[in-house]
């Protein structure tokens, strides 16, 4: 298969991906992500993802040569060969794989309207840290929730979070333009419990709480926690009885645990 071959970092497609990179503003008007790395770039193309192109090294496309077919088919072909010098430019981490590629954004494919009995979902409500939104996302896939919501979080297409999901970001349904008010009536308007997550030693314990019929766990900021304002919007206040001197867990443990419980 004949590549085109992009040397230079002058290159408007090079460019492009850069800014794309770098610059949430960019990504919001241009509604594009990256994405580095083979097991996301494959994980995309294997949901079904359009690829707006792909740049690959010589020796990523001798390793990944069995799946080029693949990535071919879900970039249309814009698969254009790049230097070690220019993966050095793009990369974003020492852990690239000499693969990148430019996705659009996701269609918002939560739909509450569906939303049936015994159904599971998570609010992450004000949390800034990429990494701890990735990680919950991954957490979402793993014990099998129906949907996300994030409301005024970090931006969701951020490199870091895209790569903090490990591939989650293509599987777990999620809405990232609702503000919590417009989220808890949405959910309450169908039925689902909201159990506010709160380091408060007169919440219900976790191990103690019941999860019956639709129910969602709240998740609030990493340094503030969810304001009582929001607290008040939720039918239950539950909380992780701890040991020792430890008087709270980082956001994306605290919501393994809680969705874990949750979900079992």
């Amino acid at each position: 298969m004949e590549l085109r071959f992009i040397t230079s970092k002058d290159n408007p497609l090079v460019k492009e991906y850069i800014k794309l990179r770098d610059n949430k503003k960019y990504r919001s008007s241009e509604h594009k992500f990256v994405l580095e790395g083979a097991r996301l770039t494959l994980d995309a193309a294997k949901s079904g993802v359009s690829l707006d192109g792909i740049f690959i090294t010589e020796d990523a496309l001798e390793k990944y040569f069995d799946d080029i077919e693949l990535l071919k088919e879900s970039s249309g072909g814009k698969i254009y060969l790049i230097t070690d010098k220019l993966s050095g430019i793009l990369e974003d981490t020492k852990t690239s794989q000499g693969i990148f590629s430019v996705a659009p954004v996701l269609d918002k494919n939560l739909s509450v309207g569906k939303i049936k009995s015994g159904s599971r979902f998570a609010v992450l409500d004000g949390l800034q840290d990429p990494g701890n939104v990735g990680t919950i996302l991954r957490v979402a896939d793993a014990v099998g929730l129906d949907g996300v919501f994030l409301c005024n979080c970090c931006d969701v297409y951020n490199p870091k979070t895209i790569r903090s999901t490990m591939g989650s970001i293509f599987r777990v349904p999620f809405i990232d333009d609702l503000s919590f008010p417009e989220a808890a009536q949405l959910l309450q308007d169908c039925g689902v419990t909201l159990y506010a997550a709160v380091v408060d030693q007169d919440a219900e314990s976790i191990r103690e709480t019941i999860f019956c019929g639709s129910s969602c766990v709240v998740i609030g900021n990493e340094g503030n926690g969810l304001s009582e304002e929001d607290v008040a919007l939720c039918r239950k206040r539950i909380t992780i009885r701890m040991k020792g001197s430890t008087e709270s867990l980082n956001a994306a443990t605290a919501a393994a645990i809680t969705l874990w419980e949750m979900t079992k």
